[in-house]
């Protein structure tokens, strides 16, 4: 792990500089309501329209919790594989902000819901592990708008006292691809999990990323947050930008400020927000409105039971069952969905074939057409019986191609169309033959250049394929050409 990390360190004028990066992940529990109240907590509608009486901060209303909020971070905590705290305290934390009614927002400080944790993160090159300091619940504040007036600003409350899981990471990672592969990981975890939708342009998943920078085995360096950062290209990007900003500062002999920055995505860069508070700044106290909360062994036991195959056992499943290379299984089991879509292509067939049509031309069209798989005009049945076509030799792979664009297209079942355009594949080695004859006859000179030059055999096949559509069964042509011009198998 240390070797291939090298890898990662950055040049600076004075050497190299290794980049510590831990991350604070705000992730919005998937609920139909909020934290302390009975307001939906669902995405959009129109401003202040999701707001009871609790959220808006009316004298006299009395927060409740929501057991299902509670339920989700448990889950979460189970597929983090963390300690889950049987007693919890929830804390006001103290601070003042237009769009945060109370002047507090109800979070939890000394003693969270679920403790440490950990988190395997797979690149193509190496696998590293990532410490799950500890998750806690906390209520979101409302959300301030600037931009809908020259003279004044709005306040939309819809989502304030939405659930939140706070998921703070140890400084265990040293890149910005590592990062990026990190937060990659957490949101598939949370999907699989259902308690998040991962949605980070609607907000639902954001982060704030603290950097810091040291020489090889010196101490930790002052670190900097990045705040609500809202996209992985831009953590990566923020990252990046931020490293190489602290390197040069130290290098002219300048010294890291402590502080809050925030992430311009139009220049790429990090500007200064405020100093960086500490946890005395906000005046954390237990929230005398609400019990501290205690869970049963048995009500934990009973979540564990349910919880779904998350990514890491599934990755391991598809590589022992569908013999699939940790690449490809980690791939398909990036999201749920995508996931359950290939056990019903695959299941009675070609497993590799499925993974390698799943992953070339059914992903590349998605990605064309900006569907995700639950979109997908062509459904995994379907799938599954083009590749039948292919295995049974019924088709070549290249008139699968064309017979999957039709399918794209213009829709239909793969047989259909094959009977319809008349695609079925020529394996009458007679009618093949005759084709080769014919193409041999008419081509003496690359005849006598296939006898120097055997590679240029495949010249012969394109000749064969061209002029039978492409339904000549390639295995043939190869067979028929190899024996006609005199080509030993192992060219």
């Amino acid at each position: 792990m240390a070797d291939t990390r090298k890898e990662n360190l950055i040049d600076g004028a004075t050497g190299p500089w290794e980049v510590i990066v831990g991350m604070e992940v705000h992730a919005q529990v998937l609920s139909n309501a909020k934290l302390f109240s009975g307001a939906s907590a669902a995405f959009g509608g129109e401003p202040n329209s999701h707001v009871s009486l609790v959220d808006a901060a009316m004298p006299g209303m009395l927060p409740v919790i929501n057991v299902e909020c509670v339920k989700q971070a448990i889950r979460t905590g189970l597929g983090l594989k963390a300690q889950i705290n049987r007693r919890s305290v929830f804390d006001r934390k103290n601070y003042f902000y237009p769009d945060l009614p109370q002047g507090y927002q109800i979070s939890q400080f000394k003693f969270p819901i679920v403790g440490e944790g950990i988190v395997t993160v797979d690149l193509k090159e190496y696998s590293f592990d990532v410490g799950i300091e500890r998750l806690h619940l906390e209520q979101d504040a409302g959300k301030s708008l600037h931009d809908q007036d020259p003279d004044h600003s709005y306040v939309d409350l819809n989502r304030s006292g939405v659930a939140l899981m706070e998921i703070v990471s140890k400084p265990d990672i040293r890149s910005s691809e590592e990062a990026k592969a990190y937060i990659t990981k957490l949101r598939t975890i949370l999907r699989y999990l259902g308690t998040c939708d991962g949605n980070m342009e609607e907000g639902s998943l954001r982060a704030d990323v603290n950097v810091s920078v040291r020489k090889l085995g010196a101490p930790l360096g002052t670190r900097c947050e990045i705040k609500n950062v809202n996209s992985i290209r831009f953590i990566g990007q923020a990252i990046e930008y931020e490293a190489r900003r602290q390197i040069d500062v130290i290098e002219d002999g300048g010294t890291i400020k402590q502080e809050t920055r925030l992430f311009d995505a139009k220049s790429g860069k990090t500007r200064p927000m405020r100093s960086k508070e500490e946890a005395h700044d906000y005046r954390y106290f237990p929230d005398p409105d609400l019990l501290p909360l205690e869970v049963s062994e048995a009500f934990v036991e009973d979540l564990k039971k349910v919880l779904p195959e998350l990514p890491d056992e599934k990755r391991a499943r598809f590589m022992s069952e569908y013999a699939l290379s940790a690449y490809d299984a980690g791939v398909l089991i990036l999201d749920r969905a995508s996931a359950d879509f290939y056990e019903t292509v695959a299941r009675g067939r070609d497993p590799k074939l499925a993974a390698n049509w799943m992953m070339g031309d059914f992903f590349a069209a998605l990605n064309k057409t900006g569907k995700d798989i639950t979109e997908s005009p062509i459904s995994a049945a379907q799938l599954g019986e083009l590749i039948d076509l292919i295995s049974s030799d019924v088709i070549s792979g290249r008139i699968a191609k064309e017979v999957f664009e039709i399918m794209l297209d213009k829709g239909g079942t793969p047989g259909a169309i094959v009977e319809e355009r008349g695609l079925k594949q020529v394996t009458d080695t007679g009618a093949i033959e005759k084709v080769v004859d014919e193409i041999i006859a008419a081509n003496p000179k690359q005849v006598e250049q296939v006898q120097t030059k055997p590679k240029t055999l495949s010249w012969f096949v394109g000749q064969v394929m061209r002029a039978t559509g492409g339904k000549a069964n390639p295995d043939a042509v190869n067979a028929l050409l190899r024996q006609k011009l005199q080509v030993p198998e192992e060219v």
